[in-house]
Formats: structure tokens, sequence, C-alpha cells
């Protein structure tokens, strides 16, 4: 019963998604004026959950360009502060549903086992 809690594991796995984009948001964000940069971002949570319930195991999320942001700077350059700032406010939203998740998950347990909350 207690080894198939498969809600922390997937509670984990995107709170490390989470993490991971930021990163490559910071990443983004230092190359901001590197001529050429290409800006990149993780490929979406539900992409690297498929894959690790296709799987069965832990899976790194990919890191994939980001198209489509239009026309890029004169030397190539395609990051944008503003579209790095809302992803990065996206990957924090995503960070702290996964600890909420987490942190219910653990306080029903708790519940149902007659222990503290």
């Amino acid at each position: 019963m207690l080894t198939d809690l498969n809600i922390f594991a997937i509670a984990g796995a995107k709170a490390r998604h989470a993490a991971a984009r930021q990163a490559v948001i910071a990443q983004n964000v230092a190359n901001a004026d590197t001529p050429g940069y290409r800006a990149r971002d993780l490929e979406p949570f539900e992409k690297t959950l498929s894959r690790m319930e296709r799987d069965y195991g832990s899976h790194a999320p990919r890191i994939v360009e980001v198209t489509g942001l239009g026309a890029g700077s004169p030397n190539g350059n395609t990051v944008s502060i503003e579209d790095e700032m809302m992803r990065a406010g996206a990957a924090v939203r995503d960070h702290e549903i996964a600890s909420t998740i987490y942190a219910k998950a653990l306080s029903m347990m708790r519940s149902a086992l007659g222990g503290r909350r």
C-alpha cells in the first residue's frame, strides 16, 4: 500500500523540473547580450512525465531551443528579458504548486494514519 505513492514522486519530479527550468532561464538571462546566443527552455513537464511513466524511470527534462520569439536582435541573439521573466514566474508557480501538493499529500497521509497534522 505505501509503496505505491506516486503523488510524492510526481510532486518531486515537478519541483525538480521547475528548479531545472529556473537554471536554464538564468543561463538565458546571463547570455542576453551574447551575440548569436539562442534562448533555451525545458520541454513541458507533461512530456517529461509521460516519458517517466512509459520508461518506468527518472528522466532529466530535455532542453529545447525557444522558437517563435520574433526576429530576435540584429546580432542573432534570441533572448528576450521580458519573455524570460514570464518563464521565471511560471517556474516559481510550478515549484510552489509541487511543494503544496507534496505537503498536502503528506498531511493527508498523517491524518489517515492517525498522526499529527
